[in-house]
């Protein structure tokens, strides 16, 4: 039996994503079509012994968020369900908070992934590595360059075999080249860890408090108190990946990973793809260049003849409510002609 949880956040984060969050949540924003989470529930519901799939997070239960788990529900034959939590609590510190609901019906093991994620989640794999040789904790590992690295978690792996030496969440100087990728394969005993660092806090605030439980010490960052202290001690492992990843945090970002996405959509969901159709859309490769596309220049100031049916360039999702003018030109993020100058 396995379990997955989802960590989405709340309304005091994701800034950066504004203005396109002040109407949508942002986990609902829609990503290659879709929303955000869809990705993520689709690759939990493909492993096999999938039982159930938590939502963590402090957005209010809302009717978009309702609808969706609703819709989800049905679409997957899965329980979905969201936990609210009372406070920001971190990335861990809401793993903790409802530790019973996710260890409820005794898990092998569960999926922790961060909603602003994009990827192809390889998680049966690292179920498969993960049953091998079991580990409190697996990370999703991929590779950056140098100055890239400085804005992830950087891990230090042993190359044999693969366990955690180090762990440094956004190094100031170059630390490894290894990056962590916010999906995770969680043993139960890794929720041990996790109380240790509660009540940790909870000392350490009663220290200044003495009122009672200090309210700070159900916040636990997984990165900084739990990766980074267990590093080199046997019990977190990575397992790397060259699928496609990337994060979320700006509107430009969610650019990007509806490209990686609508690009996997050939293999996962080809019927999500407008396709080339007798008097419909004309589906154009925009890497030919025997094609003879038209420049942006040509298209943004109509020096070129008026067509009779939509042209596509690369991979191109169309929403059925959307309508789109016969001479319009749909283009993949990435995919229409570069401007000359």
């Amino acid at each position: 039996m396995l379990k997955a949880v989802i960590l989405i956040g709340g309304p005091q984060k994701g800034t950066r994503f504004r203005p396109l969050s002040f109407e949508v949540p942002k986990p609902l924003f829609p990503v290659a079509g879709v929303p955000m989470i869809q990705h993520h529930i689709e690759a939990c519901a493909q492993v096999a012994g999938m039982q159930e799939i938590l939502l963590i997070g402090f957005y209010q239960p809302d009717e978009p968020l309702t609808r969706f788990l609703e819709a989800a529900q049905q679409e997957f034959n899965l329980p979905i369900r969201y936990l609210q939590e009372f406070a920001p609590l971190g990335t861990g510190g809401g793993l903790y908070h409802f530790r019973d609901q996710i260890l409820a019906g005794g898990p092998e093991a569960f999926f922790v992934l961060n909603a602003d994620v994009c990827s192809d989640f390889p998680l049966s794999t690292m179920l498969d590595v993960h049953r091998h040789q079991p580990h409190p904790f697996l990370l999703l590992g991929t590779t950056a360059n140098r100055t890239q690295s400085l804005n992830y978690g950087c891990i230090v792996e042993n190359p044999q075999t693969h366990e955690v030496l180090h762990y440094v969440e956004k190094p100031s100087t170059f630390v490894s080249d290894i990056i962590n990728c916010g999906i995770y394969l969680f043993s139960p005993e890794a929720l041990k860890p996790l109380r240790d660092v509660f009540q940790r806090n909870q000392q350490d605030g009663q220290l200044e408090d003495s009122s009672g439980l200090w309210p700070g010490a159900g916040t636990i960052r997984l990165e900084q108190d739990v990766f980074s202290a267990l590093a080199g001690q046997g019990q977190i492992y990575v397992h790397l990946t060259d699928g496609i990843w990337s994060q979320i945090k700006s509107a430009g970002s969610a650019l990007y990973a509806s490209r990686l996405y609508l690009s996997q959509y050939q293999l996962t969901h080809p019927e999500r793809l407008a396709k080339h159709t007798p008097g419909g859309p004309r589906i154009r490769d925009p890497e030919v260049k025997s094609q003879s596309l038209p420049s942006l220049n040509q298209m943004w100031f109509g020096v070129f003849a008026p067509r009779s049916s939509l042209l596509l360039l690369g991979n191109v999702y169309i929403h059925p409510t959307a309508k789109v003018a016969p001479s319009a030109v749909a283009a993949a993020s990435g995919s229409l002609p570069r401007c000359s100058y």
